[in-house]
C-alpha cells in the first residue's frame, strides 16, 4: 500500500501564487502515476493535473498554463505549483495515487486532502 500525504495548501489573494506536495510512503517502488484533483463546495471532485511515470502529464482546461505538475521520484512527492490563483480555484487538493505491479494495476490511493482559499 501507499500513504499520500498533501501539504502546502492555505490562503492567498487572487493572483497570488501556491505550491502543493503530496510525500508518499510505504510500497513506493509500485508508484505509477501521481495526480491531482480538488472539490469545491457542493460540487463534485474534478482532475486537476496528472503526471505518468513516464512523463506525461494532463491538465484541467481550466487550470491550462497556471498551473505545472512536477514529480521528485527520489522524494516520492509529487508538486502542484499554482499561479495566477483565482477565487474559483478555491477547493479541497487532494492527492491522487495510482500503483502498478509488473504491468497491473494494483491500487488508487487518496490523501487527506488540503484546503486552498483564494480570496478576491
Amino acid at each position: 500500500q501507499v500513504q499520500p500525504v498533501e501539504s502546502g495548501g492555505g490562503l492567498v489573494q487572487a493572483g497570488g501564487s501556491l505550491r502543493l506536495s503530496c510525500a508518499a510512503s510505504g510500497s513506493t517502488f509500485s508508484i505509477n502515476a501521481m495526480g491531482w484533483y480538488r472539490q469545491a463546495p457542493g460540487k463534485q471532485r474534478e482532475l486537476v493535473a496528472t503526471l505518468t511515470s513516464g512523463g506525461s502529464t494532463n491538465y484541467a482546461d481550466s487550470v491550462k498554463g497556471r498551473f505545472t505538475i512536477s514529480r521528485d521520484n527520489a522524494k516520492n512527492t509529487v508538486y502542484l505549483q499554482m499561479n495566477s490563483l483565482k477565487p474559483e480555484d478555491t477547493a479541497v487538493y487532494y492527492c491522487n495515487i495510482d500503483t502498478t505491479r509488473y504491468g497491473v494495476h494494483t491500487g488508487n490511493y487518496w490523501g487527506q486532502g488540503t484546503q486552498v482559499t483564494v480570496s478576491s
